[in-house]
């Protein structure tokens, strides 16, 4: 079924996503946080499919009407994103989620990929989800609390990437602040791997290992 655009409340303003619901009408709330690109059809394809799965999928805009088709303009506008502004805009993201009718239990989890793997990361931090899971996505813009993270944390990297060198430190102060994190890299796998909208990169047996495991994780912490 095919999502809708919604605004909801950030931080005294307005922010928008798409929103896709189950076909059942109801089932815990899950965030789809956008790649550099923004907007895309492909992460609103994955909310999509998160709603096929059961759950009520809300992609929030982080680029408020902005998006790109070229690297170059990507790198910029992911540049320009002031990151507590985009935390804002998730919380309220979440918030719509746990007001909603349709999401029952009152549960949110976060997935995220590329620089929405870091946002993910993010939200996990200021302790407003159940459940956080980034794809190939490390925080080089922020540097937050680790101790203020509530959830389980699964994450999938790929092989061939530079945000895997980040994972060893990352798992380390995650878990010497006492978080259960579990992280999966795949090997001969690119940046990227779960997108099938770009062929370059992508990897069909990943990227179907990561979306089962990452389904019985969101069905473990939030249903």
């Amino acid at each position: 079924m095919p999502g809708t655009l919604v605004q909801f409340a950030s931080n005294g303003g307005k922010a928008s996503g798409y929103l896709s619901l189950p076909k059942s009408g109801k089932g815990p709330g899950v965030l789809v946080i956008q790649e550099w690109w923004g907007l895309a059809p492909h992460i609103k394809s994955v909310a999509d499919r998160f709603a096929a799965a059961g759950y009520v999928a809300l992609a929030p805009d982080l680029y408020r009407g902005k998006a790109a088709t070229e690297p170059d303009e990507a790198r910029k506008l992911m540049m320009e994103l002031q990151i507590g502004q985009a935390g804002k805009d998730m919380a309220g993201a979440v918030a719509y989620l746990r007001s909603h009718p349709a999401v029952t239990p009152k549960n949110v989890g976060c997935v995220g990929y590329c620089m929405g793997g870091g946002m993910t990361l993010y939200l996990a931090s200021m302790g407003v989800i159940e459940a956080a899971v980034p794809y190939y996505g490390v925080l080089t813009k922020a540097s937050p609390d680790w101790n203020g993270v509530k959830c389980p944390v699964l994450g999938h990297y790929a092989e061939h990437d530079g945000a895997t060198d980040a994972l060893p430190p990352l798992k380390a102060s995650l878990q010497k602040a006492g978080k259960k994190v579990e992280f999966h890299i795949y090997p001969g796998t690119q940046h990227a791997f779960f997108n099938d909208e770009r062929p370059q990169v992508y990897n069909a047996a990943a990227a179907k290992l990561s979306w089962e495991r990452t389904l019985a994780f969101l069905g473990k912490n939030l249903k």
